[in-house]
């Protein structure tokens, strides 16, 4: 059996120095990270970016107890980083809220037994439905959103308008509403009071 390559023997020694580096600081980090953020899923993610430039860079780190310092040094810079992520976030979040009140209010229908009838469909329902009545997609663009064929689309459509006169027929008899069944799985969307705008190869 021949020897090993050296090329090979350089990465098995540069995994080996890493795992080792990994299992004597990885706890200490994740504490100090801990202790400065609010979300815990936060402090791990700033502990895996700090492995990932001292991979990157493990060259440049020190051995022996000098790389734990390092470490932390580079784990501040994390956190600095992800600081300056969190204070955008919040800003945008701030200056959207200011311009809620500016946006034209939701097309909610007004008629009561419409939204009775409404309220009575499937969650899946009313989502497909308000793609089409509130944004005013095309059949294409709601497929997109959804990741489903817009032959699927069409089909949901019309079953859901279909679900939705009878909905609007029984509350205006004074009936008991229909009992709708669900005929998809997971993912499944139906809805329809509004029909959606053809797309590009159906207006042709």
């Amino acid at each position: 059996m021949s020897p090993p390559h050296p090329t090979d023997a350089a990465a098995a020694a540069r995994r080996a120095r890493f795992t080792d580096l990994f299992d004597r600081t990885h706890g200490a980090l994740l504490a100090y990270a801990v202790r400065r953020v609010a979300d815990p899923s936060d402090a791990a993610d700033v502990v895996a970016e700090t492995f990932v430039v001292a991979w990157r860079r493990l060259d440049d780190v020190p051995p022996d107890d000098a790389a734990r310092p390092w470490l932390f040094g580079v784990a501040r810079r994390v956190l600095a980083n992800h600081y300056r992520g969190e204070r955008r976030r919040l800003a945008l979040a701030d200056r959207l809220r200011e311009q809620v009140v500016e946006v034209v209010p939701p097309h909610e229908p007004a008629d009561p037994t419409l939204l009775r009838a409404m309220d009575a469909l499937p969650p899946d329902d009313r989502e497909l439905l308000r793609l089409v009545a509130w944004e005013e997609l095309a059949r294409d663009e709601i497929a997109l959103v959804l990741g489903v064929p817009r032959a699927t689309v069409r089909v949901r459509l019309h079953r859901a308008r279909r679900r939705l006169l009878a909905q609007l027929a029984a509350l205006e008899d004074h009936a008991p509403p229909p009992v709708v069944q669900r005929d998809g799985g997971p993912g499944h969307v139906r809805s329809g009071w509004a029909d959606a705008r053809p797309g590009p190869q159906e207006a042709r």
